[in-house]
């Protein structure tokens, strides 16, 4: 019966990419926390027994908000992790005011601190920037409030000021494998 369980144990954590306590301390990922200050607030979602692993992909969906007489849509291409910063593209569309278009990299911080704070249900609030492309490209700082429904999914309130205005988005998020990302972004028309 233990041999039994053992195996479906290994077989379950090899296909959600989990590592033994001992395979994370040899690995070095388990040092010292990034110098990030993430603040976190608790939230009433019940507490997590598991974690996603650091190192997935994590998927923004589309999302809009209305402007002046039509509307502008977020999307962001598959984010990766590296030093506790998810970074990848995004692009803004705004329609009908197409001069207002923008594209660019996104850079969210994300402390392996409040990723486990994230796992465990509680609310995070995140920063980061956006960065435009192009002749001038520009940065920004962008705020959001992850809210976690579960281990691999939540709701993101993501917010900057794009000249005067507070443009605010509120599109849900999960995290998705690596072998996954690629066909998930080019079907958003985003390159990984």
């Amino acid at each position: 019966m233990k041999t039994w369980f053992a195996a479906v144990l290994l077989a379950a954590c090899a296909l959600t990419g989990c590592q033994s306590p001992q395979a994370m301390s040899s690995s070095g990922k388990n040092a010292s926390q990034s110098s990030a200050t993430n603040s976190i607030s608790i939230s009433a979602s019940p507490a997590l027994t598991s974690s996603a692993p650091t190192n997935q992909t994590l998927m923004i969906d589309p999302s809009s908000m209305p402007v002046d007489a039509g509307k502008a849509t977020l999307t962001i291409g598959a984010l990766q992790r590296a030093d506790g910063v998810y970074t990848g593209n995004y692009k803004i569309t705004v329609f009908p005011w197409f001069s207002k278009n923008e594209k660019g990299t996104l850079a969210i911080v994300v402390s392996d601190e409040s990723l486990a704070k994230i796992n465990q249900g509680k609310v995070a609030d995140i920063t980061g920037t956006a960065t435009t492309s192009g002749k001038g490209g520009s940065s920004r700082p962008i705020e959001a409030t992850a809210t976690p429904a579960d281990i691999n999914h939540g709701n993101l309130k993501l917010w900057f000021m794009a000249g005067d205005r507070k443009m605010i988005f509120e599109p849900a998020y999960h995290f998705a494998g690596k072998e996954t990302t690629a066909v998930l972004a080019q079907a958003i028309g985003i390159q990984p």
